[in-house]
């Protein structure tokens, strides 16, 4: 089977593997290299990077309409088209090339959590399961029928990063499930239910702003949904200070509804800051402040000062 793949961060790379080892990967497409980091020194994806140390050819577009590009992915002649975190819909031209469809790897429970941000919106969104759905992809985003599916557990502590690293090899898993299935036509395809969709947008960086009047929960969830990128962030005296890691915990400090929201009202130098929110209280275990590095509260506090009464907050 004549496999091209597209696909571009970290998270792509067991269902490459997989499907190397699986198939006739003829051609690996990804996005364009980026400027990242301080430095903005540009940086070749992952994706691309495995698909050169494995000596497959690579091509990384910056439109998928443009006829040069069009040539290189018929001349590959692919059976399937396998689509993994690559970040683009892909036009109607590349969805009918491949003799068997596109298929798509999308890290939820489909019809929930549609769109470029499902793993951290169902943290966020307090979910205890999610998933990875394989879709026969069609011109509308996230809405092809589904072939297979399987849901995986969100612990209570669980980041994105850690259910990004739960993800990635299941999707390898039921991608090679679901190729078995074409090819031995045993596949059935589910239309989705659009009554039941969510969905997970592009995250911006307001949304990351941490909102103390919410639930100490809503927070907890808020804070691990953005870990490891963007990150939820608050203020103190003018100052941004993203917020890493958090626990729910109990004090007996705070007043309930008579306390003010955000408001510092314990610094255990050994464990982090506690701080009001709308319903209960929360520790701040790791942070980080402007133009410096991810670090816990016990070492931040050797350089700076969080002061008991002092409120977190917006600018």
């Amino acid at each position: 089977m004549r496999i091209v793949f597209m696909g571009t961060p970290q998270f792509a790379l067991p269902s490459l593997k997989a499907l190397i080892e699986y198939g006739e990967v003829v051609g690996v497409v990804s996005q364009p290299d980026r400027a990242k980091g301080r430095g903005r020194k540009v940086e070749a994806p992952a994706v691309k990077v495995a698909a050169e140390s494995s000596q497959l050819p690579i091509y990384q577009p910056t439109d998928l309409h443009h006829p040069e590009f069009m040539d290189w992915l018929r001349d590959r002649e692919p059976e399937v088209i396998i689509v993994v975190a690559y970040g683009e819909i892909l036009p109607p031209e590349i969805l009918q090339l491949p003799k068997w469809g596109c298929f798509n790897a999308h890290p939820s429970l489909l019809p929930k959590y549609r769109g470029a941000a499902p793993i951290e919106w169902a943290i966020i969104k307090g979910e205890e399961r999610t998933g990875m759905t394989i879709i026969l992809m069609n011109e509308k985003m996230d809405r092809g029928d589904i072939i297979l599916q399987e849901s995986v557990e969100i612990g209570p502590d669980d980041t994105a990063g850690i259910l990004c690293g739960r993800l990635a090899p299941l999707a390898a898993k039921l991608l090679l499930k679901s190729l078995e299935m074409i090819r031995q036509g045993k596949a059935v395809y589910i239309p989705q239910d659009d009554r039941k969709a969510t969905y997970a947008p592009p995250l911006k960086k307001q949304d990351g702003l941490i909102d103390w009047g919410a639930s100490g929960q809503d927070i907890h969830n808020l804070v691990r949904g953005l870990n490891p990128r963007p990150g939820a962030y608050t203020y103190l005296r003018e100052t941004a200070l993203k917020v890493w890691e958090t626990e729910l915990v109990p004090c007996s400090s705070f007043p309930g509804h008579n306390c003010q929201l955000g408001k510092i009202l314990e610094v255990i130098k050994d464990k982090g800051i506690v701080v009001a929110t709308g319903d209960s209280t929360i520790l701040i275990k790791e942070v980080q402040g402007e133009g410096g590095k991810r670090m816990s509260v016990s070492d931040y506090l050797r350089g700076h000062r969080f002061e008991v009464g002092s409120v977190l907050g917006r600018r």
